[in-house]
């Protein structure tokens, strides 16, 4: 079977070589052309591709080495959403106390409109470098309202924040098309609000903002369902939540409980990516929710730390969540991806290729493949 979510699985985005931070450092500064970086990212992919077909993957992406983020390069290509530079009220967190900032803030200041292919062309080189399945990571439009809430869709541009919402939908909506005329069918969304929404801190925040959290997750839940709504039927998608990922830091933490049953339940998808690599993540029980037409990836593996996990060790976490949802709906991944910016997490590209083939190599043992 060619259709994922796979029983060995990932988030998407991967350690972008030297070569490629030096090409988009010399294109920033003019010092190369669009061209020259562009054959640079061309190379760099068919080797990351390689990377995930010799760790037994079924599931490929270009890594995102396209993009600088995991979100605002895919988000400004629509018309009407531009980049303020500035920085959420929430820092991310490091394990030994630091702290960072991406300053990666966006609003909307006219209407939104898809006035042009935003990353098809990237889906296109995807396809024509691999034999496997080709897989397209998306951010998820909540991630424009769920840090700063109205405030960031300018009310003279939208003084009804439902056509905001209608519009973006839209534009959703043809870039997926796009997609799929690509011969892509395998859509991943990612959505960090449904994780915040967890996190009591955050929730403040949102409150701080002019938003009552204990309504977002139906509200995103449906938003969600809109986007993807014209999907061709046979096209799997599937939803990534996580709390925070950039250079190893995270910024929410909290159990899926606040928001399990409406997100589980109601969003129109084949599958749910989710972090579960430290007790910041909660427990297994949220997953009773889950409806049986539905696929869990068990975020086990960290993206975030060197050491490599024992098989053991995963072996008896998949266990201990089979005592809430069959074996047979689960399937396993890192919690996120290995470089959700262009700096990348604090590990080297050796642990990564390793822990892609321990995804691999566990899958195998536990459900006799690590493909669908």
């Amino acid at each position: 079977m060619t259709k994922g979510p796979f029983r060995a699985d990932h988030v998407g985005s991967l350690l972008r070589p030297a070569e490629l931070k030096e090409a988009r450092a010399k294109a920033a500064s003019s010092q190369i052309t669009r061209d020259e970086l562009k054959a640079i990212e061309d190379r760099c992919i068919r080797d990351v591709v390689k990377l995930q077909e010799d760790a037994g993957l079924q599931s490929i992406t270009d890594g995102e080495f396209r993009r600088a983020m995991w979100h605002t390069d895919f988000l400004t290509g629509f018309q009407g959403i531009v980049p303020t530079h500035s920085q959420y009220a929430v820092k991310f967190l490091g394990k030994n106390g630091e702290t960072a900032e991406t300053n990666s803030m966006l609003v909307v200041n006219d209407k939104v409109r898809r006035t042009k292919p935003v990353m098809v062309d990237h889906v296109s080189y995807l396809k024509s470098v691999t034999t496997r399945t080709a897989k397209f990571c998306m951010p998820s439009a909540t991630y424009l309202h769920v840090r700063g809430g109205r405030k960031l869709v300018d009310p003279k541009v939208y003084p009804d924040i439902s056509e905001f919402w209608a519009d973006i939908a839209l534009a959703y909506q043809q870039e997926i098309e796009g997609i799929a005329k690509t011969g892509c069918d395998y859509i991943q969304i990612d959505d960090v609000s449904f994780a915040y929404l967890c996190d009591e801190s955050i929730c403040r925040q949102i409150a701080n903002d002019g938003e009552d959290p204990k309504r977002l997750p139906e509200l995103y839940v449906k938003i969600i369902n809109t986007l993807v709504s014209k999907r061709p039927k046979d096209m799997t998608l599937t939803v990534h939540t996580c709390r925070g990922n950039h250079e190893s830091m995270w910024m929410a933490s909290g159990g899926y409980d606040a928001v399990a049953e409406v997100f589980f339940n109601e969003t129109d998808v084949d599958g749910f990516f989710l972090e579960f690599d430290t007790d910041r993540a909660g427990g297994f029980e949220p997953l009773r929710f889950v409806p049986k037409n539905k696929k869990v990836v068990l975020g086990l593996v960290s993206s975030k730390e060197a050491t490599i996990e024992s098989k053991d060790d995963l072996k008896r976490r998949i266990n201990e969540a089979t005592k809430f949802i069959p074996l047979e709906q689960l399937c396993l991944s890192p919690q996120c991806g290995f470089a959700s910016t262009a700096p990348g997490n604090r590990i080297t590209e050796d642990v990564e290729r390793r822990k892609l083939a321990l995804l691999v190599e566990v899958a195998n043992e536990v459900w006799g493949t690590a493909g669908a």
